[in-house]
């Protein structure tokens, strides 16, 4: 006859150990080295996804053949120019390293979260580091693409690169993507502090304040993609925020390439219109991008600033992205907490 328990004096479960939930933080990519054959590996992988160049058809093989012959020497050299010395690699890859580690710092409460971070083209890959966040027994996953704007040529290439690689795993994490953040308080409160903050230590007042976002064909817009109009509103609600008219928080694009029309208005014609015009003194803050990079340290903060004194421009200040700062970090914590919402 089988004994029953009486429910007052049955023992508790044991409470169940939390399963181990990977954080992967995911940036655009760099060359592991700052020489031609370095970039050369870097910009055929970039140039090569469709995501990027929607035509992968023979005219642009023959197309990218060229440029892999020309442009690696060239944009070596700017890579040469805001290099990490000390650790021998890009900024970019100095920043996500940091941004992944303080990240990890922050959240280390919860002991069963781990936090990696990877490049969509170079290394550290994807792939690599989803293989090593499964080792450590990592059965849920969250992949945090750091662009605060959407499109499919950066937020949804990651994504296709984080499925190929689950589609050759028998044993695939449970997946969640962050969204992007263009127009949350967190992200647009952290930008006005870090200008407001950067504006102070200037010894000069800009006149003009251009938010430079990166440039992408307007072909893709007008396919559907919702870029252009996610960093309107980032620019809308940083106006807000300012206390700026669109006259003295001016939108533009940059770092285009090729032939074909991108969106406008163009951040190096505009930048040598003021000038000009007789506007002496400008800043540039760059808020398509979550960390410093050749586009944000190289192309704007030395080759733009060279194109409005050119122009009879004065003073010109280039001001940096979050980064890793309190500021930008607040901003990826509250965005993964929320996303981690029900499996911490």
């Amino acid at each position: 006859m089988s004994t029953v328990i009486p429910f007052e004096s049955a023992k508790p479960a044991a409470e169940a150990t939390p399963e181990r939930v990977g954080v992967l933080l995911v940036n655009l990519g760099t060359p592991d080295t700052a020489d031609a054959a370095g970039v050369r590996v870097y910009l055929k992988e970039f140039l090569s996804d469709p995501r990027v160049i929607e035509n992968q058809g023979l005219l642009w093989k023959l197309i990218l053949t060229g440029i892999l012959c020309i442009r690696p020497a060239r944009k070596a050299r700017d890579y040469q120019k805001i290099w990490n010395t000390e650790k021998n690699e890009s900024p970019l890859k100095t920043i996500t390293r940091a941004q992944a580690e303080r990240l990890a710092a922050d959240i280390a409460d919860h002991a069963h979260v781990v936090v990696d971070w990877a490049m969509r083209y170079g290394n550290p890959s994807i792939a690599s580091r989803i293989a090593a966040l499964a080792a450590q027994g990592c059965g849920r996953l969250l992949v945090v693409p750091l662009y605060p704007q959407y499109s499919a040529a950066t937020s949804a290439t990651v994504c296709d690169e984080v499925f190929r690689v689950l589609a050759g795993m028998r044993d695939q994490p449970i997946l969640r993507v962050t969204p992007p953040y263009y127009d949350d308080p967190d992200y647009i409160e952290a930008l006005a502090v870090s200008i407001n903050a950067h504006m102070a230590s200037l010894s000069f007042q800009p006149e003009v304040i251009l938010a430079s976002f990166h440039g992408m064909p307007k072909s893709y817009v007008d396919k559907g993609d919702p870029y252009e109009a996610q960093c309107i509103a980032t620019t809308d609600a940083l106006r807000k925020r300012l206390g700026l008219e669109s006259s003295r928080l001016v939108l533009t694009f940059q770092s285009r390439f090729g032939n074909a029309e991108w969106l406008q208005p163009y951040t190096d014609k505009t930048v040598a219109k003021l000038a000009k015009d007789g506007v002496r003194r400008i800043a540039v803050v760059m808020p398509g991008f979550s960390a410093d990079c050749l586009e944000t340290l190289e192309e704007i903060a030395q080759e733009n600033a060279e194109i409005f004194t050119h122009n009879g421009g004065e003073q010109f200040a280039a001001i940096p992205c979050l980064n890793d700062s309190d500021g930008g970090m607040d901003v990826i914590r509250q965005l993964v907490l929320r996303e981690l919402q029900g499996w911490i």
